[in-house]
């Protein structure tokens, strides 16, 4: 007995035991919060308060909550520019410039009033401690992401502030730091303000382009997730360097990182699911171990100056949303939300206040004392609550917002995208076009097929047709999304593709395009015609020469007639969906009739995607292509099945334009929807089928062309 009590004396120093204890807290502090409807984060924090050196002592605040505090705040600054909608970003760049100096100048100026009047401090003293109201953390972050509203525009603006407010407030520090060390000079200011830019720009130059030769040559996740890891901490290191906090940098690593990790990638759910899991909850029971409640309510004026700074710090930041949104005419559900993100202090407050508390002045009193340290530790109690309970209310009633629509919409046919699966080389970039053009507000709605055909039907092929599935099952679930999977024998593979997509009603095919076995083989395949022949539905014939992910633009050649076809509007909104995903440009290149209705159902409905449009008049070369399509850039060519009505002679080219000008390139070639069954019957009037042009037709192009000239 004496040996179990001297094994469990507390506070608990076993690592086995303490990261036990982590994990129970964990799991069971939702369980318990969810039925008292209390944020999760604020769960976490108090569970720290409660077994830390402050409470009944059952864990002390060792080195790796240090370390796994570190790469939570980290991990929360990376996810926020990683889940950032950047194009949103780039819109609204002005309203964050905005709040974030707002946010800044606000709780300063108020700060440094009540310090020197009310508090009676010096005046470094109360720049120090002003700054401490300025800077903020995004500890609420989470709870956007459990509601599917991170890429609103209120999230973004508030996410973008955060770089700008603690940047202004990390300068102060170092300002204020560096006036007793000796450090600042007639050139302090200029020199941190170089280091800082300079060091940002290498971020953003270097970073993407390592980024993007890395996922290139290598697509083990294991190996791609700790890249990114590897990535995060090397960008708040570097900033670290020059005297910055390593959340700057941290969040500079998840901006520029933002396009080549899709938010429906397998990458960016192991990402957050690591982070949410773990890291960010360690992070969070860590703050609340500071918090010491008996200093606090103790003799002294900790109470008072932690009244004074949770008051200022509170009302300040609301001062500063509500100018931002009278400005800008915005929503009160978004000022909530901008408030309940920019209101929670933690990293930039802690640095501050250590800091200030390590600094001697000459009388021998600190700059900043203990009733301010303890003051902060509420403060950071108060307003992560504060934060959490905003945010929780402001996310759950914009997400209603965006879901009230649905409710009145038009019933519409359930979206299923059906991939054939036959080459295991092609299985990852044929599964990963489908999670980016998949609706993803309907659930179960891909569908994975192996046919295997009844003239060599085997238990090895058999086999090798479940192995396949598997494969394309664990991308789609590593992404969060279910895969329904069918094997059937029939007569041959168009067949077995056509029967099972009328079964399950599928709306769209995705398929690889096959590789040339002899000189008479067709370009696309025996299978790719057939199939064009049964099956009316969208079908996409895709090729992919680089991970989507690391696609840069997306190229899309539209035909003459393009608006006329049933699923025009479809396979707009797939690839700006996409193109909004992948965070990169859409180009549009089409004729003078159909870029107009191009560029509205665009601006009306897909706001969202940056897109850029040029003229292609003359679709029978598309050698013109070849001088904007680059060999990181997407080409998506818009065909169409002979007989329809956007269908012309020039198609016949197509596959060799394709081998010859675009050989080296990602591709995919399109097939919209064309429902009418029974136009391409063929008749003794036109016995193959196709809409030629007359010959006397294209002599009066040629002529009209020519006087043109002329």
């Amino acid at each position: 007995m004496d040996w179990l009590m001297h094994t469990f004396q507390l506070p608990i120093t076993d690592p086995t035991w303490i990261f036990l204890l982590v994990l129970l807290i964990i799991l069971f502090a939702p369980m318990l919060l969810n039925k008292l409807r209390i944020p999760h984060i604020i769960g976490m924090i108090l569970a720290g308060v409660l077994i830390g050196e402050h409470g009944f002592n059952v864990l002390s605040r060792d080195t790796s909550f240090e370390l796994f505090g570190k790469v939570g705040l980290y991990y929360i600054m990376f996810l926020a520019g990683l889940e950032m909608d950047m194009g949103d970003l780039k819109k609204n760049r002005a309203k964050v410039g905005v709040l974030g100096v707002l946010t800044f100048l606000v709780p300063m100026a108020l700060g440094l009033l009540t310090n020197m009047s009310v508090l009676k401090y010096g005046f470094l003293t109360s720049v120090l401690l002003a700054s401490m109201y300025a800077s903020h953390t995004l500890v609420a972050y989470p709870i956007v992401i459990r509601y599917g509203v991170s890429r609103q525009r209120s999230v973004s603006i508030a996410v973008g502030s955060t770089a700008v407010t603690d940047t202004l407030t990390l300068l102060v520090l170092a300002v204020v730091s560096g006036l007793f060390k000796g450090e600042t000079g007639n050139l302090f200011w200029l020199w941190l303000l170089v280091k800082v830019m300079v060091l940002g720009g290498l971020i953003i130059f270097f970073f993407p382009r390592i980024g993007r030769w890395f996922f290139r040559r290598y697509d083990d996740n294991v190996m791609q997730f700790i890249f990114v890891l590897a990535m995060v901490f090397l960008g708040a290191g570097l900033m670290e360097l020059v005297g910055m906090e390593g959340i700057l940098g941290a969040f500079l690593a998840g901006l520029v990182l933002n396009r080549l990790i899709p938010h429906v990638s397998p990458l960016m759910n192991h990402l957050e699911f690591v982070g949410n899991a773990l890291f960010i909850p360690y992070f969070l029971i860590g703050v609340g171990m500071l918090i010491n409640v008996r200093v606090i309510v103790g003799p002294g004026d900790a109470l008072k100056v932690a009244g004074v700074m949770i008051a200022v710090a509170l009302i300040s930041k609301w001062i500063a949303v509500w100018m931002v949104q009278k400005m800008y005419k915005m929503g009160a559900p978004e000022r909530r939300l901008m408030y309940g993100l920019s209101t929670a202090r933690a990293a930039a407050t802690l640095a501050a206040v250590l800091v200030g508390y390590r600094i001697i002045l000459p009388d021998g009193s600190r700059l900043l004392n203990e009733d301010v340290l303890n003051g902060t530790v509420l403060l950071i109690l108060v307003t992560c609550i504060v934060s959490s309970l905003v945010t929780e209310q402001a996310a759950r009633k914009l997400a209603m917002l965006e879901a009230q629509p649905e409710k009145v919409k038009p019933a519409t046919q359930a979206e299923r995208i059906l991939i054939p699966i036959a080459n295991p080389d092609n299985i990852e970039d044929l599964m990963s076009l489908a999670l980016l053009v998949r609706d993803p507000k309907q659930k179960d709605n891909l569908l994975a097929l192996n046919v295997i055909n009844d003239s060599n039907s085997s238990d090895v092929a058999e086999a090798r047709g479940r192995r396949f599935l598997e494969q394309a099952a664990k991308i789609t679930a590593s992404a969060g999304v279910t895969l329904k999977r069918v094997s059937r024998y029939d007569l041959n593979i168009a067949s077995g593709i056509i029967h099972t997509a009328r079964e399950n009603g599928v709306t769209d095919v995705i398929i690889g395009l096959h590789r040339k076995s002899n000189i008479v083989d067709s370009f696309f395949g025996l299978l790719a015609e057939n199939l064009l022949k049964g099956l009316h539905r969208q079908v996409m014939i895709a090729k992919f020469v680089m991970p989507i992910n690391t696609i840069r633009r997306i190229n899309i050649a539209v035909p003459p007639k393009a608006e006329y076809e049933m699923g025009f509007a479809k396979w707009v909104g797939h690839f700006c969906r996409t193109g909004a995903t992948l965070g990169c440009r859409v180009h549009f290149f089409a004729n003078s009739d159909t870029t107009p209705l191009l560029k509205m159902m665009v601006r009306k409905r897909y706001a969202q995607t940056q897109t850029d449009f040029s003229l292609l008049d003359n679709w029978d070369d598309l050698l013109i292509l070849t001088g904007k399509v680059n060999f990181d850039h997407l080409l998506v060519v818009i065909s169409a099945r002979r007989g329809s009505i956007s269908y012309n002679a020039s198609f016949e080219k197509l596959p060799s334009q394709i081998s010859k000008y675009f050989a080296n390139n990602s591709l995919i070639v399109l097939y919209p929807d064309d429902l009418n069954e029974g136009h391409d019957l063929i008749s003794f009037s036109n016995p193959r089928g196709v809409d030629e042009v007359p010959h006397y037709e294209k002599v009066g192009r040629w002529i009209t062309r020519q006087l043109k000239k002329d």
